[in-house]
C-alpha cells in the first residue's frame, strides 16, 4: 500500500496539519492540537515511505539521487523537529511557524529536477559526506529562521500586550534568543564544510569536461549568501553585547535570503543542482509526467556552493 504513496499524499497532510495549526489562533481545544500531530504524523510516514520507494528506483540514497530528493530530505528533517517539540510541549505554537517551510519545501520539490544516475564512482563517501553537512546545515538554516521570525513576533506581542488575546503560545524571549543563537553557530559551520568538500568535489568531477565558470549569477548569489551567514556567525561569536531583536533580523534577513534563493535558483535553473547538460539514461520513471528515464537530462555539477545531490557521472 505505502508503495503507491505520491507527493500529493504527504503535502495534503502536512497542508491540513498547517490549517488545524491555524485555527488555533482563535480557538483553544486539544483536539485540534492532537488532530494536526495525527496528520502531520501520517504525512511523516507517508513521505517516509516515498523517500524509501525513491531510492530502491534509483538505488541511490535520497541525498545523492536528485534535488527532488534532497528538498525532500529536508522537509523531512523539518516535520521530525515539529513533531518532537510537539510531543515535548503541545501547548506551543511552533507548528504555525514551521510548516508552512515544510509546505514550501515539499511544493517547490514538484518542480526541480528529479533525473537520476545510478553511475557511482570512488568518491561516493565524500559525496555523501557534502550531502550530508549541507542537509544538517540547511536544517539548521530553516530552524534558526523560524526562532528568529518567533522571536519577532512574540516581541511585538509584547510591547503591544497581547499575550493574553489570542490562542498563540510561545516560548520567552530569552530562550527563543539561546536556541537561535545555537541554529547560527551550528548551522554555519555545517555549511561551509558542506562547501568544502564541495569544492573537492567539483575539481574531480570531470576531469576531461568543462571548465567551472565562477560568474554564473547562481553562483555569485550562492557565495553571497554563504559570506552573508559568515559574517552574522562571526558578529555572534565576537560581538560582547548582542540584542536578541537585532539578532533576530540579521538571521532573518542571511537565513531567509539563503533559503528563498536556494529554492528559487533550483525551480528555475534548468536541471536542478546539475550544471553542465548531457543525456544519459537513468531506467527510472518520472512520477510525475510518466517519461522515461531515457529522456532525463543529467548535468555534471559546476559549482561546489548549489544543493549537492548528484555529483557521479
Amino acid at each position: 500500500m505505502l508503495n503507491n504513496v505520491t507527493l500529493l499524499c504527504f503535502f495534503a497532510s502536512y497542508l491540513c496539519a498547517l490549517a488545524l495549526e491555524t485555527t488555533r489562533l482563535w480557538v483553544k481545544s486539544g483536539v485540534i492540537r492532537w488532530a494536526a500531530i495525527g496528520f502531520a504524523a501520517a504525512g511523516f510516514v507517508a513521505h517516509m515511505a516515498y523517500l524509501f520507494a525513491r531510492a530502491g528506483a534509483t538505488d541511490l540514497p535520497p541525498l545523492l539521487s536528485s534535488t527532488h530528493d534532497w528538498l525532500l530530505v529536508l522537509a523531512f528533517l523539518a516535520v521530525v523537529m515539529y513533531l518532537f517539540v510537539s510531543v515535548l510541549d503541545r501547548s506551543l505554537g511552533f507548528g504555525l511557524f514551521l510548516l508552512p517551510v515544510v509546505v514550501l519545501l515539499v511544493a517547490a520539490s514538484r518542480f526541480v529536477d528529479q533525473a537520476t544516475n545510478a553511475r557511482l564512482s570512488a568518491e561516493r563517501g565524500w559525496g555523501m559526506l557534502h550531502a550530508s553537512m549541507w542537509v544538517l546545515g540547511a536544517a539548521g538554516v530553516v530552524a534558526g529562521l523560524v526562532l528568529s521570525v518567533m522571536y519577532l513576533v512574540q516581541h511585538r506581542r509584547l510591547r503591544q500586550k497581547r499575550l493574553l488575546q489570542d490562542g498563540l503560545e510561545l516560548p520567552s524571549l530569552e530562550r527563543l534568543s539561546r536556541l537561535n543563537w545555537w541554529a547560527i553557530v551550528i548551522s554555519v559551520p555545517l555549511l561551509t564544510l558542506g562547501m568544502a568538500t564541495g569544492v573537492g568535489l567539483s575539481l574531480v568531477e570531470d576531469p576531461a569536461g568543462e571548465t567551472v565558470r565562477l560568474t554564473e549569477p547562481n553562483i555569485l548569489i550562492s557565495v553571497l549568501s554563504w559570506v552573508a551567514m559568515m559574517a552574522l556567525f562571526v558578529w555572534l561569536l565576537v560581538a560582547r553585547r548582542t540584542p536578541g531583536k537585532l539578532v533576530a533580523w540579521r538571521t532573518v534577513w542571511a537565513f531567509g535570503f539563503l533559503l528563498l534563493t536556494l529554492i528559487v535558483l533550483e525551480v528555475f535553473s534548468q536541471g536542478g543542482v546539475h550544471g553542465v547538460t548531457r543525456r544519459q539514461g537513468s531506467g527510472i520513471r518520472d512520477q510525475g509526467s510518466g517519461k522515461s528515464g531515457q529522456d532525463s537530462v543529467h548535468r555534471i555539477p559546476h559549482s561546489a556552493f548549489r544543493i549537492p545531490p548528484s555529483y557521479f557521472a
